[in-house]
């Protein structure tokens, strides 16, 4: 067999953002700013630094902000050059030639395996990235390229994992799986539960918002059957899949923000802030001043 190269990232962002309201309302939850970028921008550029060529979004009604975010501003870019905004004007430029990015919408919201598959006319038949865009992952070396080069390795789907203590397990898909020899990062996966009652999980090893995915991935995706209100679980797909290929967890290297959560929001804006070039050392004083 070929040896298969990811090229292509896959961002469902489609969903309405309720935990967000009323800033959601009429700003798509992957448009919140962190710092000074958008949430979708984090995780494109992870995109481009795990090597990826094309990013495909998968969107829905009043996500258009997104696309005129990535596209490039004629009249932004001129009045900047015109009052010699040289700095700012290469942050604007920079943003539209990040990737070439693709569109398609997802016209009803029944669930993150539904909207993958809205993806498969664009991913064709080669593997992919999938990343969701409120999972921000910290790391020296982007979380994506980690979980490329270990698929370069196994040629095998390959999941973002990490360790979640105790019952808090219970919020997320659970890996039953057991360390691959060669690799002490690479988790051989045996099965998934989502959301495992307290208790009952086979493992502590929780899924992230991070995937890497074979194109067999959307045959599974047209034949399982939909589960509560009708929507098509990831999870269940990649359960079928596991029928016919090896699928891995992967303990990336790294800090995750849950930036759909708006306390994991608060907390990632109060950590980028901090590591921010010019506003961190400002910003840390600051802090030392504020009555907690």
């Amino acid at each position: 067999m070929a040896f298969m190269k990811v090229r292509k990232a896959v961002f469902p962002a489609a969903g309405m953002g309720t935990r967000f309201l009323p800033a959601t309302k009429a700003t798509p939850k992957e448009m919140l700013p962190l710092v000074d970028k958008p949430l979708i921008q984090y995780g494109v550029e992870e995109a481009v630094a795990a090597g990826c060529e094309e990013i495909i979004i998968v969107t829905g009604r009043g996500k258009t902000t997104m696309e005129d975010h990535f596209d490039k501003s004629a009249e932004l870019e001129a009045s900047l050059e015109a009052r010699g905004k040289t700095a700012l004007l290469e942050v604007a430029r920079s943003v539209s030639k990040l990737a070439k990015i693709t569109y398609t919408r997802q016209a009803e919201a029944l669930g993150l395996g539904h909207a993958v598959l809205q993806a498969k006319a664009l991913v064709g038949d080669e593997p992919f990235a999938v990343i969701l865009p409120d999972d921000i992952v910290d790391a020296n070396v982007a979380c994506m390229k980690q979980m490329v080069d270990a698929f370069n390795e196994t040629q095998s789907s390959i999941l973002g994992s990490e360790i979640v203590e105790g019952d808090a397990i219970s919020a997320y898909g659970c890996l039953d799986c057991t360390p691959d020899a060669n690799n002490p990062k690479l988790l051989a996966v045996k099965d998934m539960v989502e959301k495992p009652k307290p208790g009952t999980q086979p493992s502590q090893n929780a899924i992230i918002g991070r995937y890497i995915l074979t194109p067999r991935i959307f045959e599974m995706l047209e034949t399982i059957t939909p589960g509560a209100g009708g929507e098509l679980q990831l999870t269940d797909g990649i359960k079928a899949l596991l029928q016919y290929e090896k699928v891995y967890g992967f303990t990336y290297e790294g800090k995750r923000h849950d930036a759909g959560d708006k306390l994991g929001f608060l907390k990632a804006t109060v950590e980028f802030a901090l590591k921010h070039d010019d506003l961190g050392p400002k910003f840390r004083e600051w802090l030392k001043t504020f009555p907690i």
